[in-house]
C-alpha cells in the first residue's frame, strides 16, 4: 500500500493550475537535448506536448518565461551557438522573456523570480528538460518561494544515467516533485 505525500499528509491543495491564472515557466528546451550525447530519451513527445501547452497558454493570455542554461562558449550549452538555442517549436515571441541560468535551479542568480513576481500569478507551471534536474529544482524552488508549482509530466524527458534507466529517473523526479513540492499531472492536456 503506497504511503500518503508529504503534501496530502499536510493538507496541500493537489489542484492543478489553471491556465490563464499562472505563469508558465519552460525550462531548457534547447537543441542541446536533441541531438549528440545530450539527446534525451522520449525528446520528441516532450516538446511535441511542451509546443501544444505554449500555444493553449498563449491563447488563455498565461504569463510565458523561457528558461535557457549557458555554460559557455564551446559548450553543449552555449547559447550563442545554434546547439544552445531554444528549439523552434518553443521558441518565445515578442514579450516573452527569456532568463538565462549557470545552475540547474532556474531561480538561483537568476531574475526568475522578479519577472513571476511582476506577472502577478502565484502559481506557476513548470515544464521541461531534464526531469530529475532542472524541472525538479526549479519546481522546488518555486514552492519554497511561495509558487506552488504544477508540472505536466508528459512535457519533459530525461536521460539513463548509470544503472537508472531514463524511465525510472524521469518518474522518480516527479514522484519527489509531487510528494513535496507541487502538483504533478500526466498530460498538459489535462490543465484548463
Amino acid at each position: 500500500m503506497a504511503s500518503k505525500t508529504l503534501r496530502e499528509l499536510g493538507g496541500a491543495d493537489d489542484t492543478p493550475a489553471a491556465l490563464a491564472s499562472s505563469t508558465l515557466i519552460l525550462v531548457d528546451y534547447q537543441n542541446t537535448y536533441t541531438r549528440g550525447e545530450m539527446e534525451l530519451e522520449g525528446w520528441r513527445p516532450a516538446l511535441a506536448a511542451a509546443s501544444d501547452l505554449l500555444s493553449r497558454a498563449r491563447a488563455a493570455g498565461a504569463a510565458v518565461i523561457h528558461v535557457q542554461h549557458d555554460d559557455g562558449e564551446g559548450s553543449a550549452y552555449d547559447i550563442r551557438a545554434e546547439i544552445g538555442a531554444i528549439h523552434p517549436d518553443v521558441a518565445p515571441i515578442e514579450g516573452e522573456p527569456v532568463v538565462v541560468k549557470q545552475a540547474p535551479d532556474s531561480f538561483h542568480g537568476t531574475e526568475l523570480g522578479e519577472l513571476v513576481d511582476r506577472a502577478g500569478n502565484t502559481t506557476v507551471i513548470v515544464a521541461g528538460f531534464m526531469t530529475h534536474m532542472c524541472v525538479a529544482y526549479t519546481s522546488a524552488s518555486a514552492a519554497l518561494r511561495g509558487n506552488p508549482p504544477t508540472v505536466p509530466a508528459d512535457t519533459c524527458a530525461t536521460r539513463s544515467i548509470v544503472n537508472v534507466s531514463a524511465d525510472e529517473l524521469h518518474r522518480s523526479a516527479l514522484a519527489a516533485v509531487a510528494d513535496a513540492y507541487g502538483v504533478v499531472v500526466a498530460s498538459a492536456k489535462e490543465l484548463a
